[in-house]
């Protein structure tokens, strides 16, 4: 009877054991987003889409990544083009000097749209710092919610500003997102992904952008608000004519 006992207590202990969930690292769900999204391709490939009136197209040189928008009309082509050095602005091929501030303005401005057309793409960049903040549920789907914030250095001009991921569990890819800004009066924003499509092996999506505010709520609740409907959805952010073709370096 006593050995029976003991078996029995050795065999549930093992059963427990193997019934242990495993504790997945943050780093280990973006790096498995960044690769369901595209993985290597973001590193080989040019991208070019239209968003709005305009035009961008991001190419690889040596090793670097330049960004561009491009807008034209009957008469008039403006081209800004954003490299890790420097903000150059083109109109009809001649170059137009800018003082600091506008350059800056406008520099940001095309670095904001690529990024947004690339995530998950860039979660794994030097100035980034992530955090697990657990895992919650989305209109019966469950997700790994993610903190992002950045370093001073490298961060950019917004680096105070806080984004939120959620990474679907089952896929791991990013289905919703908010972040917390502080220009032009600052405020809350909550996009939620739809129409995904995969062009070139790289993941693409448009968003419903959502309003929320800041002076009622926290950025850490905004997905709750949004499962009850409580959210302000103040426009769409479409891709059009999207194009990736492999790029001349590789």
């Amino acid at each position: 009877m006593k050995f029976s006992y003991a078996l029995a207590i050795v065999l549930i202990v093992l059963s427990c054991k193997g019934k242990t969930k495993t504790i997945m690292s943050v780093q280990e769900i973006v790096d498995r987003s960044i690769k369901v999204s595209g993985g290597e391709r973001y590193k080989t490939n040019d991208i070019s889409f239209k968003f709005r009136d305009m035009h961008y197209a991001s190419k690889w040189k040596d090793g670097k990544k330049i960004l561009k928008r491009i807008k034209k009309t009957d008469s008039l082509e403006v081209v800004d083009v954003r490299t890790n050095q420097d903000f150059r602005r083109f109109v009809n091929d001649s170059l137009v000097i800018l003082n600091d501030s506008l350059a800056n303005l406008y520099a940001n401005s095309v670095n904001s749209v690529h990024y947004f057309a690339n995530l998950p793409y860039g979660l794994n960049d030097a100035a980034v710092n992530k955090e697990l903040l657990g895992e919650t549920k989305i209109k019966d789907r469950e997700f790994y919610k993610v903190k992002i914030s950045f370093d001073k250095k490298g961060g950019g001009d917004d680096y105070d500003d806080i984004y939120l991921y959620w990474f679907d569990k089952k896929t791991f890819k990013p289905t919703y997102l908010a972040y917390l800004f502080h220009v032009n009066g600052g405020g809350i924003r909550f996009r939620a992904a739809y129409n995904e499509r995969y062009i070139g092996g790289i993941r693409f999506v448009d968003y419903e952008n959502y309003e929320a505010s800041e002076e009622k709520t926290s950025i850490y609740d905004v997905d709750s608000l949004y499962a009850l409907g409580s959210l302000n959805l103040l426009s769409k952010i479409e891709l059009e004519q999207i194009n990736v073709s492999a790029s001349a370096l590789h």
